[in-house]
């Protein structure tokens, strides 16, 4: 089985920093001050497997929370318009989630927007194509 596209070859190292990268600008569409929870990424290497060796994808996880609610939801706003803006296309909207994926840059994101909680956030989940390492040891070590 094939992917549908060409894997773009970089270590995960420099995949970890464009991810961050997406994330940063990401965050920056939000434009609403909040607390922002240490990031966690993963390497996944289940998503790109049946399509060869020295194949991975990344994922980064965080939130931004201390917010009124009227901040939650123009932070929501103002993510729908600037995705739009920024090569972004939107597959799912509504006032709790946003779905929307880069075919530029290889990326796809999912905001869900937690309100209804004790300490509502917005949780973002940032999800990359497959890469293909340099090596099996690149992956190794990554």
């Amino acid at each position: 089985m094939e992917l549908p596209y060409t894997p773009e070859r970089m270590d995960p190292d420099p995949a970890r920093a464009k991810t961050r990268e997406v994330s940063g600008r990401l965050l920056e569409m939000v434009a609403v001050k909040g607390k922002v929870t240490e990031p966690r990424t993963g390497m996944s290497f289940a998503v790109c497997d049946e399509y060869g060796q020295d194949l991975y994808a990344l994922h980064h996880r965080w939130s931004v929370g201390g917010m009124t609610s009227d901040q939650y939801e123009a932070g929501m706003q103002n993510l729908r318009k600037a995705l739009g803006e920024n090569g972004w296309k939107i597959s799912k909207v509504s006032p709790e989630e946003i779905r929307a994926t880069n075919e530029t840059e290889h990326f796809f994101v999912e905001v869900i927007s937690h309100t209804a909680t004790p300490e509502p956030t917005l949780d973002f989940s940032v999800s990359s194509r497959c890469y293909r390492a340099a090596s099996h040891a690149a992956v190794n070590e990554g």
